[in-house]
């Protein structure tokens, strides 16, 4: 007969790292386009690239449809997605490196304006699932040598915000590229502590 500890459930996260992954640095980015690019791995490194400068939540970013990005005969400078978890638009910038990406993707699969940006190749008609994008976001950072369970589809989420509040300390456009609606998220969000505040009110001359 089976002893209680036998019957109990594990915890979901036994031996794992909970709480909020860290974004990445510019120096995993560039390491890991350019395994992607050596790799001839179009596809995902179309995805890393539109994560990196969507700033969107997975859910959302998988749910991306090609007139979201595709204008014309050309990849969108800037477009807006309305978020699934808040209902709030949300804007975001494509870069010259994002738009040559999603180019090369575009161009490889021939997908329509209509058609999910990045497709799931086991379920036709479906987009790229959730879980799949986070397999995908293990594979990345492995491929340079970090842990994967250190890091996360929010790791890529966090990182172009993280970067960008570094260098303006502007936590009001922060809440705008997130997407939260206070701005309390976004100070917990970026894990902003009283002493980043006091570092950077020493460096305000008046």
């Amino acid at each position: 007969m089976p002893s209680p500890t036998d019957t109990t459930r594990k915890p979901w996260n036994l031996g794992r790292l909970v709480g909020p992954k860290p974004p990445l640095k510019p120096k995993h980015i560039w390491a890991i386009r350019s395994r992607l690019q050596h790799e001839g791995r179009t596809r995902d490194l179309a995805l890393f690239n539109t994560a990196i400068d969507s700033k969107l939540r997975g859910c959302d970013l998988v749910c991306l449809r090609v007139a979201d990005v595709h204008l014309g005969d050309g990849i969108r400078l800037r477009t807006t997605i309305v978020q699934r978890k808040t209902s709030r638009p949300v804007p975001f910038e494509l870069t010259e490196t994002t738009r040559e990406s999603l180019a090369a993707w575009l161009k490889v699969r021939r997908l329509r304006v209509g058609d999910w940006l990045f497709p799931s190749r086991s379920r036709p008609g479906e987009h790229l699932t959730t879980r799949q994008y986070g397999r995908l976001v293990d594979e990345w950072v492995a491929l340079i040598g970090l842990d994967p369970a250190g890091y996360g589809t929010h790791s890529l989420r966090r990182t172009k915000v993280a970067l960008i509040y570094r260098r303006t300390g502007n936590l009001r456009a922060c809440q705008l590229l997130s997407g939260h609606t206070k701005l309390e998220s976004t100070v917990r969000y970026l894990g902003i502590e009283a002493d980043d505040a006091l570092v950077m009110s020493e460096q305000t001359d008046i």
